[in-house]
């Protein structure tokens, strides 16, 4: 997916006449906390909610254009770009621009969170393994092997780096809710399940909430 193609036709822009009452104003109707700015169809930089609290609220955003943030990403780049955008600079909407800074629009946060839930699979039915490991010792093949003994498949792996515990993380989802099988077979060969979370957990917290309520009751 392009960030072009996750566009919102919702949020509106703002102009360098427009003043910081009004952003103010038009950022909490629409439940963001930076707008854009364009003149003549082209992204000046955008304004921020935190920039403005302590500004004259009549002063036009002309006399704020040094301060704009430049932050934006190219229109027909992959939006996990936008992901990154948004992480790195705490964006609530992503500003998407064409050569020479033409604006095209903007990805809010929301847009961004439900297409990475269905890049990862977060939105398809299915149990969740996380494992931990070291980098070096991470095989696709033989893990989705380990899956598919089960009678299973991994439908999304996703890893990454835990620089604070300094171990890989390989997050499976897998195509079915019941995973304790799956579970002991990790186990018996010797990876280190960090979580999981499938039915049998599901049934277990559940059991466990109603033993808390009816203890509870009974006092």
């Amino acid at each position: 997916m392009l960030n072009k193609e996750l566009i919102s036709a919702a949020i509106p822009t703002l102009t360098l006449k427009d003043t910081v009452f009004q952003a103010l104003e038009m950022m909490a109707e629409f439940h963001v906390m930076q707008l854009a700015v364009v003149a003549e169809e082209k992204l000046l930089g955008m304004v921020s909610e935190d920039d403005l609290m302590n500004v004259d609220e009549n002063l036009a955003l002309q006399t704020l254009e040094p301060h704009f943030s430049r932050a934006a990403v190219k229109a027909n780049t992959h939006f996990m770009e936008a992901v990154q955008m948004m992480n790195d600079h705490n964006l609530s909407i992503v500003p998407v621009v064409e050569p020479e800074q033409l604006f095209v629009g903007v990805i809010t946060t929301s847009d961004l969170l439900r297409q990475l839930g269905k890049v990862t699979g977060a939105s398809e039915p299915g149990g969740v393994i996380v494992l931990e490991m070291e980098q070096r010792s991470f095989s696709f093949s033989e893990i989705s092997k380990l899956v598919e003994t089960n009678d299973a498949q991994v439908t999304q792996l996703n890893t990454y780096w835990d620089a604070n515990g300094g171990t890989f993380i390989v997050t499976l989802k897998i195509n079915k809710f019941e995973i304790s099988d799956i579970i002991a077979t990790f186990q018996r060969y010797e990876y280190q399940v960090k979580y999981y979370f499938g039915e049998e957990l599901y049934e277990n917290e559940l059991r466990s909430n109603y033993d808390h309520l009816m203890n509870y009751l009974s006092i």
